[in-house]
């Protein structure tokens, strides 16, 4: 009995003065880890593999839970982002038919009317595509050089287009290159209807980046954002040719932004829709007088007359004829 209270007192003395001096004995202990890592750097290395290579498999297996419900939850998150996509895409897919039936119907309507009218068949429209080479703009001009003339089958007068829209004209042809005057020149002007409205009117370039729409009917009511098309008017360029759309009115000025962008213009498509219109002048042919003028008579030449034929002078009578 005495044994064990002995020994619980020992343990007790023990504890306390564990307690007092335990701030004392973790110091020691802590500046004998740093001076046994400065010491022996490759056993420090070690021990740090050694627990790192015993922990790792710990982390792995306790993350590996973590890790399948982080990519559930993504899984789950695209599975109704993909669900949503679908839907979109079938109302769309919808949409689509819906404007193919309707345009196919257009289409067969369209081909009994013309059957109706007899109307004649659109000319056959051929292109050129050149790259840009050179900007030929200036203060009072706007155009741009591109990499075809005379040789390649360009011609003035033809469309000047890029993918989305109209750039301009083209006004001169060389051998191997051609100027093309954009819708911006103050010398530009383009027929053109609006397409909501359904009044026509001239777009005239002014040298800045919006041209303006001049000889608009009084009671036009035309809206920013009213997109603007080619009329067809004086047969120079055919109807519907996407021009631009109305930035902005001022003042009672009707400004358009053009489709194309102007000013980075890479490649352009100069195409040739056959029909030189209002344009034949300025082209020096006049192509409808020589397709349909007749061929002048030949001024009758009468026959001169003839010349009479030379007399031959009377013999005057010998002196001893009467004899």
């Amino acid at each position: 009995m005495r044994q064990r209270s002995s020994a619980i007192g020992a343990t007790s003395s023990l504890k306390v003065w564990f307690q007092r001096f335990s701030f004392v004995l973790l110091t020691i202990a802590a500046f004998g880890v740093l001076l046994i890592g400065k010491a022996d750097t490759v056993m420090l290395s070690r021990l740090r593999i050694w627990v790192a290579d015993s922990i790792g498999p710990v982390i792995h297996v306790v993350s590996a839970p973590v890790e399948t419900a982080r990519e559930t939850a993504s899984d789950v998150q695209s599975y109704f982002s993909l669900k949503q996509q679908v839907e979109v895409l079938l109302r769309e897919n919808q949409a689509l038919k819906d404007w193919e039936q309707q345009a196919r119907n257009l289409q067969a309507e369209n081909e009994s009317l013309r059957a109706l009218l007899k109307m004649a068949p659109s000319p056959r429209v051929s292109f050129i595509s050149a790259p840009v080479i050179a900007d030929a703009s200036s203060g009072f001009v706007r155009g741009v050089i591109a990499l075809a003339g005379r040789q390649h089958g360009v011609v003035k007068g033809q469309a000047a287009m890029v993918g989305n829209g109209m750039v301009g004209r083209v006004q001169d042809v060389g051998d191997r290159v051609s100027r093309i005057m954009l819708l911006t020149d103050i010398n530009s002007r383009l027929p053109i209807l609006i397409e909501r409205t359904r009044d026509q009117a001239v777009l005239a370039g002014n040298n800045s980046d919006q041209p303006d729409i001049n000889y608009l009917p009084r009671d036009a009511d035309v809206k920013v954002g009213d997109h603007v098309v080619t009329s067809g008017i004086g047969g120079a360029f055919p109807p519907g040719l996407p021009v631009g759309e109305v930035a902005e009115i001022v003042d009672g000025k009707t400004y358009v932004q053009p489709f194309a962008d102007l000013g980075r213009l890479e490649f352009i498509r100069m195409v040739d829709y056959g029909l030189p219109g209002v344009l034949r002048e300025d082209l020096g042919i006049d192509s409808l007088s020589q397709q349909f003028a007749k061929p002048r008579a030949a001024p009758v030449q009468l026959p001169k007359p003839a010349k009479p034929a030379a007399t031959q002078p009377k013999l005057k009578p010998a002196e001893g004829s009467n004899r």
